[in-house]
């Protein structure tokens, strides 16, 4: 992973974008804005797939990026540091696309995840989507190596060769034939020794099938399963008797629980994803896919495992160090973690 920051380097992108967001959404009226959110929230909890842009003008856009986009960002940024961890010392994505980016939220995931200004095309076919993503960049002084480019997402895409290709919450959107033709896409283009693909869906029933899908299109096309699995096996899972997903902690602004009508100054994103990549990857013995449940003197993981089947461990206060670390693990978690 990135060595940390110092105390007194700039802000970081992910604190640079919540002030961005916070400032694009002090002129929005709040009647216009739950209107918009109102509408987004049907579209995208619809079961029917789309082939026209669900973000349609500068209010859907304005509403998008604080309904979704906060979120957006941690699911994806939670995804890159599962891949992260699992990548080669020092390994970092040299150039990067992003399918059905929209506003960025995936850009700036990438950018909190490795340092240094790398090329990025973000594709996507509302233009009011690019145009607020570029305007944001713009305003922040970030992500200056950014194209917004607008495209059609679906089977007659074509995207460049790269390093890696993000493809965030855009699944849903298409028809099934063209979910393939996307994920097809970005397996041909991330082809170099250093390629890299990262799905993410919302983390519903429905969401991790479509993982599960792109999953086995990825490793059919010759990539490795870097993340969440420890694995390249088949999901051990059996169908229709669960789901695997994870969460994400999002920190929402006054303004952000204002449009989208909550209390709370956070919420849990659930997300399903996959990071696959064409290097052999580091992969963990295990992953936590359950919230470990914490009992007086032990801890329960449910956990993912690298022989491909799912499997139950008890950690108690006999194991001394490794019961700690168990009380502080987290759902999405590698086990055991690292020395």
């Amino acid at each position: 992973m990135n060595a940390p920051r110092s105390p007194f380097s700039p802000a970081s992108p992910a604190d640079t974008l919540r002030t961005a967001l916070a400032g694009l959404l002090d002129g929005l009226p709040r009647a216009a804005a739950a209107r918009a959110v109102d509408r987004l929230i049907a579209s995208y909890r619809g079961s029917t797939p789309t082939d026209a842009p669900i973000l349609r003008d500068r209010a859907d856009v304005a509403a998008y990026a604080a309904y979704r986009m906060p979120a957006t960002f941690e699911a994806v940024r939670s995804a890159l540091g599962a891949l992260a961890d699992a990548a080669p010392e020092g390994w970092a994505p040299g150039s990067q696309v992003d399918v059905g980016g929209g506003t960025g939220a995936a850009v700036w995931a990438v950018a909190d995840t490795w340092e240094g200004e790398r090329p990025v095309t973000v594709l996507d076919w509302a233009e009011p989507a690019l145009a607020l993503g570029r305007e944001l960049a713009d305003a922040c002084g970030q992500l200056k190596a950014t194209q917004w480019q607008r495209s059609r997402i679906g089977a007659a895409l074509t995207i460049e060769s790269t390093d890696l290709v993000t493809v965030s919450y855009v699944l849903k959107e298409l028809t099934p034939d063209d979910r393939r033709a996307v994920v097809d896409a970005a397996a041909r283009a991330a082809d170099g020794e250093n390629g890299a693909v990262v799905v993410v869906e919302p983390g519903t029933p429905d969401g991790y099938e479509r993982i599960i899908e792109a999953r086995q299109r990825l490793i059919d096309a010759g990539f490795h399963v870097a993340a969440p699995c420890p694995h390249s096996a088949a999901c051990p899972i059996e169908p229709g008797t669960d789901w695997c997903h994870f969460s994400a902690r999002v920190s929402r602004s006054s303004l952000h629980r204002q449009v989208k009508g909550g209390s709370l100054a956070y919420e849990d994103e659930k997300f399903s994803y996959v990071a696959a990549t064409r290097f052999a990857p580091e992969r963990a013995q295990a992953r936590i896919v359950r919230r470990p449940q914490i009992r007086k003197g032990q801890v329960l993981l449910d956990l993912c495992e690298a022989e491909g089947g799912l499997g139950r461990e008890t950690v108690t206060k006999r194991h001394g160090p490794l019961y700690r670390a168990a009380r502080d693990a987290d759902w999405g978690d590698v086990w055991p973690p690292a020395p």
